[in-house]
């Protein structure tokens, strides 16, 4: 849709993630996201701390299940998705706060200093001739060593 911010995110999680389904079924996963900037401070030759920004990320169906499996509190995250506009609320000591949310396009771990193993799941309700191990169910079935389809022009 067009005017929608996008944005990337990289932080860690402040929880597990919260996998709930709604009355029709469907998964929605909320994840929180901290971010703390780091400077360095030539004068001191140390790194400091800023402050840390929180970002609620929300998924919805197959992404939501597997980030509910896949990560932990604690795991760094790179979050790519659409940013909502803040909404304010107060906090109860009565200072007044503004939250961002996040509904994320993609979600996954950050590999700079840890390692993942990838499983790639098989789409439910797949095409009944699918290529086995096709997680969109959608490949032609096309044995090895058969000539190209004649519709393919390459």
């Amino acid at each position: 849709m067009a005017g929608e911010l996008n944005v990337t995110i990289v932080g860690n999680l402040a929880d597990d993630p919260e996998l709930r389904y709604t009355q029709g079924g469907i998964a929605v996963v909320s994840i929180r996201v901290g971010s703390t900037p780091r400077t360095f401070n030539r004068q001191t030759s140390t790194w400091e701390d800023g402050e840390t920004v929180w970002v609620r990320c929300t998924a919805w169906r197959e992404v939501a299940e597997n980030v509910a499996q896949s990560l932990t509190k604690g795991s760094r995250v790179v979050v790519t998705g659409r940013l909502k506009a803040p909404s304010a609320y107060q906090s109860a000591q009565g200072e007044a706060r503004a939250s961002l949310e996040l509904d994320i396009d993609e979600v996954g771990p950050s590999l700079r200093y840890a390692t993942a193993s990838v499983t790639r799941r098989a789409r439910e309700g797949g095409a009944s001739g699918a290529v086995a191990g096709d997680p969109w169910g959608d490949a032609p079935a096309v044995s090895r060593g058969a000539a190209k389809p004649a519709e393919d022009t390459w």
